[in-house]
């Protein structure tokens, strides 16, 4: 039977985003960053329940970082040959339990273990998001996809953890976490019913960890995505005592809601021009935050002047994860699912080292010291995207 479309409905057709499911991936990821970060909203009435001190309970966020980092890589690996949306779906399943003992936990050290379960579920849900996406949509509409999927993450570091500490001062910190679970187990019967489950990979065809690394693009996609974030969180770690620093102490939260329109205004952009201008989205990202990064350090020049920084800071934030997701894509081939757990890794590797070495700097040789040594960081970074241009992200995108 032939097609009764006209070529031009059937073009519209296959250029069409499957917005439904892009959506579906969008909310596990949202889901999956507002788990990490609500302790940081609930930080007083959580170490009140456990009679612990903040600074201990802070490291209920640690700890699941850490889970992210020790699984993303060997997990992906593991399940290299399951459905994409039953991994997906295991990864909610691992969220739904988490996020539950998390509210029922009796114990601080009953709360590190469902938190330490719950970053295994993120490091899983990382490590697919990007690919599942690339698989759901045109080809050409590629890194469009992967940006509506990935959009989760700025969106829930802007709203959703104000949104959970809101509730914290309506309900009881346990309830918090207990909504996140409701809407996991919605978002489950949303993932059963708009994804399909692309095959994984089969034995033959799996490709190892080691034949990943040897890609030199992925190698320079690494290093470069490796200093944007050790850069990225000395700055997020410690911009309270840069604000106070510029004298604009109660402007905090003003300072933060910039960064966060900037974010989100950054994935309309990186979705928009990501397919056509993917090589110069990502150098003129990576220039402009070092450029941020050297307006912060000079911010007693004047409140004006930081408040710009911080939103070119939040323009190249926003849309940072599509931009290397979709590079590790198309440089990995057949090797993608590997690579984008190695880019999760490398990820959360840098957050827990921009918070170490950011603590040494500040206790070290002050505050200011920390915009200056993101600065100086994003200069070899800058160069490995210059040497990327043949190999790692190429021109011709």
């Amino acid at each position: 039977m032939t097609s009764t479309l006209a070529p031009q409905t059937q073009s519209a057709v296959r250029d069409k985003l499957p917005l439904a499911g892009l959506f579906a991936l969008f909310t596990a990821g949202f889901v999956s960053v507002l788990t990490e970060t609500l302790p940081a909203g609930l930080l007083p009435q959580m170490s009140s329940a456990f009679g612990q001190s903040e600074s201990l309970t802070g490291q209920t966020i640690t700890i699941y970082a850490v889970g992210s980092a020790v699984s993303a890589i060997p997990l992906s690996t593991a399940m290299t040959r399951w459905g994409r949306r039953n991994v997906v779906l295991a990864a909610l399943i691992g969220f739904i339990l988490a996020n539950t003992a998390t509210a029922l936990a009796p114990t601080i050290g009953f709360a590190f273990g469902a938190r330490f379960v719950a970053g295994i579920a993120a490091g899983l849900i990382w490590s697919n998001i990007g690919g599942y996406a690339a698989r759901l949509v045109p080809g050409k509409l590629q890194g469009r996809g992967i940006a509506i999927a990935m959009a989760g993450t700025p969106v829930a570091l802007s709203l959703g953890l104000p949104a959970g500490a809101f509730l914290g001062t309506v309900v009881d910190w346990r309830w918090v976490f207990g909504i996140v679970t409701a809407i996991s187990v919605l978002l489950v019967g949303w993932v059963l019913w708009k994804l399909p489950n692309f095959e994984g990979q089969a034995l033959g065809d799996r490709v190892t960890l080691k034949d990943a690394v040897m890609l030199r693009g992925i190698r320079t996609i690494l290093w470069t995505l490796a200093g944007f974030v050790v850069a990225h969180n000395l700055l997020y770690t410690y911009i309270g005592p840069l604000v106070a620093h510029a004298g604009i102490a109660d402007q905090l939260q003003w300072v933060l809601f910039t960064f966060g329109v900037a974010s989100i205004l950054s994935i309309w952009i990186i979705g928009t021009f990501i397919d056509r201008h993917h090589r110069k989205l990502i150098v003129a990202s990576m220039a402009l935050f070092a450029l941020a990064a050297l307006a912060i350090a000079l911010s007693d020049a004047g409140t004006l002047l930081l408040y710009v920084a911080v939103a070119a800071w939040g323009l190249t934030f926003g849309g940072a994860t599509a931009l290397f997701l979709t590079a590790g894509s198309r440089a990995a081939g057949t090797a993608a699912d590997v690579a984008q757990a190695m880019i999760v890794t490398v990820f959360n590797i840098g957050i827990a080292l921009g918070g170490l070495i950011g603590g040494i700097f500040l206790a070290g040789f002050g505050v200011i010291s920390i915009p200056w040594l993101a600065f100086i960081i994003m200069i070899p970074t800058l160069i490995w995207v210059a040497l990327g241009k043949t190999h790692a992200i190429p021109a011709k995108f």
